[in-house]
């Protein structure tokens, strides 16, 4: 049996025509998205699988007003009726790209026609994203922004114009191959390596991108973690391929750290290039993940913490110390969560506290050296030794769940924090790139 919970707006997968949808729950806690469109028919789709409490998730979130999101997300961006302000603000800097991934939000490397935007063009456009949205974390992307020989200026330049933070979206093919290019964009001021890690075998690299690249990344990990940039690993999570992989991912992350500060987990999305339409069994939803994550590295479902400048379906985030026997101590727990909004500004201050690397401090006076023993990390860990091993060895387990054109929620789109420059206007993520189904 099914139950209403929630009405919302989405779009039909076939022609992107907003509609009416409603959200429905049944006795198991599975959680479906439902629509009809009048030219191409009824479509449902699961959003929850019950694995996590709903209602204890959603935080008392008040549903889509019946009035807002009639026109989304075609003529999407910062409108009146957006909640939210840009806490990370994306700019494509080429589509050109030296992978074919089967999973590409941007399409990276199909249009080999399209020239990159020149740098003049690109400044013009960081100042633009400054005057409109503040000072956001940039995040440089394409395709494959490396394949840019001047990246280390737009980097420059976006600290000179106000940029709280830059970081960098790539496969790390260059950064492993080519360590003075990373050590320029170091030199520049880059904060944050967002690097595409999908697993620990190459198995996974070869089904999802093509190539055996761990070897490649780990490499690229290293280099960034010797000029002091923060590296969070950024894993595409789909069913048959890695979800087996989540819990020797984070035990990886935990033997790169501090150089790895955190993983970002990506429920796969089917949005740009993919391989095919997808069944409900190809489907990973939030809940699921957390689930596998917990059963797979040993950690409780109680760590995660839902969102707050971002809709709380939109992901997750979670803060731990790993301890010398592989544990990972909480230190985040859905019990903090608060039922208050986040800024823009605070999640952003978030992101950069857990994913830069801090700048180099003494270790604070104690029993241990650098807070690495077995007696700093007891539970008589001093304050000073348990605030240093926050900043400098804390991992940060967070995810986004993305939303196409099956299961977008116009909900959950008027409180993105994630937005994308594209030509003079400021959008949503996942307005940007929604694409329909064939």
């Amino acid at each position: 049996m099914e139950t209403v919970i929630r009405h919302t707006r989405s779009v039909c997968p076939v022609c992107l025509r907003n509609l009416p949808a409603c959200l429905t729950k049944s006795d198991d806690g599975q959680v479906l998205l439902n629509k009809t469109c009048p030219e191409h028919g009824s479509f449902r789709v699961p959003v929850w699988q019950g694995m996590v409490d709903w209602d204890q998730w959603l935080l008392e979130t008040p549903p889509l007003s019946a009035a807002k999101g009639l026109c989304c997300p075609e003529s999407c961006g910062l409108c009146s009726e957006h909640e939210s302000g840009s806490c990370c603000v994306l700019l494509e800097v080429t589509a050109r790209c030296n992978l074919r991934c089967r999973f590409c939000f941007a399409r990276g490397g199909e249009r080999t026609d399209i020239p990159d935007p020149d740098l003049g063009e690109l400044k013009r456009s960081i100042r633009d994203i400054v005057q409109q949205c503040g000072q956001p974390l940039l995040q440089l992307s394409g395709g494959e922004p490396t394949l840019r020989d001047d990246l280390d200026e737009l980097v420059r330049f976006a600290r000179e114009a106000g940029c709280s933070y830059v970081q960098l979206n790539t496969n790390g093919i260059r950064l492993a191959q080519e360590p003075k290019y990373a050590e320029r964009l170091a030199e520049a001021g880059l904060d944050i390596v967002f690097l595409q890690f999908d697993g620990t075998r190459d198995e996974v690299y070869e089904t999802l991108r093509g190539a055996a690249l761990l070897e490649t990344k780990t490499e690229a990990i290293r280099i960034c973690g010797a000029l002091g940039i923060g590296v969070t690993l950024v894993p595409t999570v789909v069913p048959g391929v890695n979800d087996s992989d989540l819990g020797d991912l984070v035990a990886l992350a935990c033997r790169m750290a501090p150089a790895v500060r955190g993983i970002h987990f990506q429920p796969v999305s089917y949005f740009g290039r993919y391989p095919s339409k997808p069944e409900d069994t190809a489907r990973y939803t939030l809940d699921r993940l957390m689930a596998d994550l917990s059963a797979q590295a040993g950690i409780p479902l109680s760590s995660f913490m839902p969102s707050r400048c971002d809709h709380p379906l939109c992901g997750f985030h979670s803060v731990f110390l790993p301890e010398p026997s592989g544990r990972l101590r909480p230190l985040s727990s859905i019990s903090h969560s608060s039922h208050s909004r986040g800024s823009a500004r605070d999640n952003r201050e978030y992101v950069a506290r857990h994913w830069r690397r801090a700048p180099a401090e003494s270790a604070p006076v104690s029993n241990a050296s650098a807070g690495l023993s077995s007696e700093v990390l007891s539970d008589e860990m001093d304050f000073d030794t348990f605030l240093y091993r926050l900043r400098h060895e804390s991992l940060t387990l967070s995810a986004m769940a993305f939303q196409d054109a099956m299961n977008l929620n116009i909900e959950r789109l008027h409180r993105c924090s994630l937005h994308v420059y594209d030509h003079g206007k400021v959008r949503p993520f996942c307005a940007k790139y929604l694409s329909p189904f064939e």
